[in-house]
């Protein structure tokens, strides 16, 4: 037998290291080939067959479980290296079906029971010969009988042949091995040739149960196997025999058989008999069907034009019962009173008649009566009930909300008196109101159009009486409130003016202002609420989510004013509705006015101290921010108009602040620091206690537009003259830093200026400094600087041959400048003594001057020690030690 692929140790090892590869713990190769797949159908139409690798693989459990035993299909990747493909568990093996159609018979079909369902036909496997084939089959029958303990079914291959096979073709191994561990492998081997001697048995066994069979046939006829012609022929004498005796029987039963002929045809004749006497009587049960039919026709006539009577019956009456109009509700709906105690019976009559109209409409009536002459006549009638009730019910309506309203301006106990303010209180003309707004609701679903006419008159009334409340509160607001008369006049006048002004206390203003929007504000949106569901708008609710904490109880906020329909059922109102532009436009003219007497208080609290600004602009934030629902437009806009207006006052406070900055530039001859670098200080820090909210951007405006002012005018006073120009830069933007240091650190936008200011201040030290020293040492510098022009131009060592430039003309320049150097070094320190006004600065000064000094020196030095050589000159340090006498 040719050497199979199944001997192949390295095939073996690679499975190994594949199936390893693939996450498989535990697995042992127990056997692996080489095979083709195929799927038949496809090897017709052309396509070849792919090489795959089948391996047997065991795992052992570690638990005390049964051993699980794999079939593994391997292929080659792209790089010639194995990897698996397919996994099939043997326990679901319950068939091996050798193709038919391979005259080679190397090609057979695998079938498990858990791909039954599958669509697609399973892969066909040929093997290279029939040895490799049974030697595949019989690994697979062997670990199927040893690990599971079953065989699957063979079909196309005799199980006889295959185990005689396996006798001649499955090696023995020896029991006798020379090996350290030779007793070991002995015991291993001698349970391998038990397993395969036990599946050569079950394959066998298979067979003699059928050669028993057929000696047991034989021994009937005293016969042995080798008898088979012998055993043929009597089986032959048999069935003539027995088909002889078939024939003499049916010869004696002819006598009977003509007897029951006999019988049949004498059956037949009475049969025939029957048949006449039937169709007589079918005749007859055919006119009695008819006569039924006829009859019930008739009654069934009777009885649909009874029934159909007594529905028209009941029709006309459910007909009349709409027509009926009760007496009681015509008397409510023409002339009744609208009186509180009549009010029920109003509402009452008011459903009645929507219900009645309803019911004469197409939807809750047949279309065939609504042209008949009754229904018509009834439902003009009905029209006029209604026409007449809704010009009663607004008339009555309008004069009610005028007399309602003007009953309550004659009344000086509702507003605000001399020496007591006083809230604003509605609960008693909501509670009033309340009473009709059922009525308004039937009024709506009677006739729309009446409601406009009756919220102009509401909005007319209500508008005089919140304007009166408005107008009198702020009055008595203002004449409550303690407050300083006289302004503080920030960046101008004295100092001692400008520390007066500021320290008055007017927290009394901003608090007259919050107050006035606790009261009004609240009171705003519940008159909007309210109006919106009394005059029936189908809006969402107005509830002011985020806005300060009000009394709820005083505004009626339980009112029940919930919209509904004519069977009483609640309204859902729509968020889109198209209404709400409506009600807008009816709320300003409810609320138009009282926005001025709001203005009032603005200006009022801006001619007391301009900075309250500030504190209005937060609390008017906070509010405005509260204010969510739609339908309180107006109260949205009248905060924003706040806004604009508070923002407007104070940007004119700045304005007024900047032309005091700017009115300096016109003194002449301004020295020392300017009087608003300290000032503005002051008032920085005043106007970071009074900030509220959102008032940050507000702030950092007005900071940016103050200190700009202020920068620009420095600027111009200082050039105004050259000689001074660096030491009042030098003295107003140290007071700056020093007066605005601990706010920088808390205001982003103040630190910015404080750092411009910090460059502008070392700018400035640079430039006074220099040209102190420019001043008492310009021959030193001026030569140092002739030299280092000549150095891009000629060679270092040309140049001490340059006029004016030799080791001479250095040595007079070294004699007239640095000897005696404690004078022009007094001089210099005398000097800055005397040009600063601000002696805090004066040591900080000399102390750069010094240091600026000695770079420069230091720098001569060098140049001089480079062009000149060893030319004789004071060290450094000899320079540094004489600075540090001053």
């Amino acid at each position: 037998m040719a050497k199979s692929s199944a001997d192949d140790a390295e095939l073996r090892r690679a499975c190994a290291a594949a199936v390893a590869a693939s996450g498989a713990r535990g697995e042992e190769v127990s056997f692996s080939i080489r095979v083709a797949k195929g799927r038949g159908i496809f090897e017709k139409l052309g396509r070849l067959a792919k090489p795959r690798i089948l391996a047997l693989t065991v795992k052992q459990s570690t638990k005390g479980e049964a051993a699980k035993a794999f079939l593994r299909v391997l292929k080659y990747s792209s790089g010639a290296v194995l990897e698996p493909a397919k996994l099939y568990k043997l326990k679901h093996l319950t068939k091996v079906d050798v193709i038919s159609n391979d005259p080679s018979g190397c090609t057979f079909v695998l079938g498990f029971d858990n791909l039954r369902t599958q669509s697609v036909a399973p892969p066909q496997w040929t093997m290279r010969n029939i040895d490799d084939r049974n030697r595949l089959l019989f690994c697979i029958l062997n670990m199927c009988k040893e690990i599971l303990s079953y065989l699957p079914k063979i079909v196309g291959i005799d199980l006889v042949e295959l185990a005689l096979w396996a006798k001649e073709n499955i090696p023995t191994p020896d029991n006798q091995l020379s090996t350290q561990d030779g007793q070991e492998k002995s015991v291993t081997t001698q349970t391998e040739r038990k397993v395969t001697v036990t599946v050569e048995n079950d394959l066998v066994s298979q067979a003699k149960d059928d050669e028993e069979d057929m000696e047991a046939l034989l021994d009937t006829y005293v016969m042995g196997i080798g008898e088979a012609d012998a055993f043929s022929e009597r089986l032959k004498q048999e069935l003539v025999a027995l088909e002889a005796a078939n024939v003499h029987q049916l010869l004696e039963s002819e006598p009977l058989i003509e007897e029951v002929l006999q019988g049949l045809d004498a059956a037949s004749a009475t049969v025939d008999d029957m048949d006449e006497w039937l169709q007589i009587f079918n005749l007859k049960l055919r006119h009695m069907r008819e006569d039924i039919a006829s009859i019930e026709s008739r009654n069934n006539g009777l009885e649909m034009q009874s029934v159909n009577n007594k529905g028209l019956v009941e029709e006309l009456e459910k007909l009349l019962e709409c027509l009926r109009i009760p007496p009681e509700f015509v008397a409510s709906l023409m002339g009744g009173s609208f009186e509180e105690s009549r009010m029920l019976k109003n509402v009452e009559a008011c459903e009645w008649l929507t219900r009645a109209i309803c019911s004469l409409e197409v939807p809750n009536i047949d279309a065939c009566y609504v042209n008949m002459r009754a229904v018509r006549e009834k439902r003009a009638e009905l029209e006029k009930l209604k026409t007449t009730f809704v010009k009663r019910a607004s008339e009555f309506l309008r004069n009610y909300f005028s007399s309602l309203v003007d009953f309550m301006i004659s009344d000086k106990s509702y507003f605000s008196q001399r020496g007591q303010l006083k809230r604003p209180d509605h609960a008693d003309l909501r509670y009033k109101c309340r009473t009709y707004a059922r009525l308004l609701q039937h009024l709506k679903s009677l006739d729309n159009g009446c409601l406009g006419p009756l919220r102009k008159a509401y909005c007319h009334s209500l508008n005089l009486l919140l304007r009166r409340e408005a107008r009198e509160f702020a009055n008595e607001l203002r004449a409550s409130t303690k407050a300083p008369k006289n302004s503080a006049v920030w960046l101008e006048g004295s100092n001692n003016a400008s520390q007066n002004g500021s320290s008055a206390d007017t927290s009394t203003v901003s608090d007259a202002y919050s107050k006035m929007l606790t009261i009004f504000i609240p009171l705003l949106v519940d008159e909007s609420s309210f109006f919106a569901h009394f005059m029936c708008f189908e809006v969402p609710a107005l509830d002011p989510v985020g806005a300060p904490s009000v009394n709820k109880s005083r505004s009626g906020g339980n009112d029940d004013l919930s919209l509904m329909d004519p069977d009483g059922n609640d309204i859902k109102p729509d968020n889109t509705s198209a209404e709400l532009g409506t009600l807008n436009d009816a709320l300003q003219e409810l609320l138009d006015g009282i926005q001025e007497d709001f203005y009032a208080v603005v200006d009022w609290a801006y001619k007391i101290d301009p900075l309250r600004c500030i504190s209005m602009h937060g609390i008017t934030e906070r509010y405005l921010s509260g204010q969510k629902a739609d339908a309180a437009r107006f109260v949205r806009k009248l905060l924003h108009d706040l806004e604009s207006r508070i923002s407007v006052q104070f940007s004119r406070f700045i304005d007024e602040a900047c032309h005091q900055i700017e009115r300096n530039e016109r003194n002449v001859r301004q020295t020392g620091i300017l009087a608003y670098i300290p000032r503005f200080a002051v008032l920085a820090s005043r106007m970071e206690q009074y900030i509220q909210g959102q008032s940050r951007d507000l702030i950092d405006k007005a900071y940016t537009k103050l200190v700009s002012t202020m920068f620009v005018t420095l600027d111009k006073i200082a050039h105004s003259d050259p000689k001074t120009a660096d030491i009042v830069l030098i003295e107003n933007y140290a007071a700056f830093q020093n007066s605005l240091y601990d706010l920088a650190n808390v205001v982003p936008t103040l630190a910015k200026f404080y750092h411009e200011a910090s460059e502008s201040y070392e700018q400035a030290c640079t430039r006074h400094i220099s040209s102190l020293i420019y001043l008492q040492f310009e021959r030193l510098f001026q030569f140092s600087r002739k030299v280092d022009e000549l150095t891009y131009t000629i060679a270092a060592e040309e140049i001490p041959f340059q006029l004016g430039l030799s080791k001479t003309d250095l040595r007079r320049v070294l004699k007239s400048s640095l000897s005696g150097i404690d004078k022009p070094i007094g001089a210099m320190y005398r000097r800055l003594q005397k040009t600063l006004a601000s002696y805090e600065l004066f040591p900080s000064l000399w102390d750069k001057c010094k240091k600026e000094f000695l770079d420069k020196y230091e720098g001569f030095v060098q140049m001089v020690t480079r062009i000149y050589g060893n030319e004789p000159i004071m060290s450094v340090a000899d320079m540094r030690d004489i600075l540090a006498g001053f």
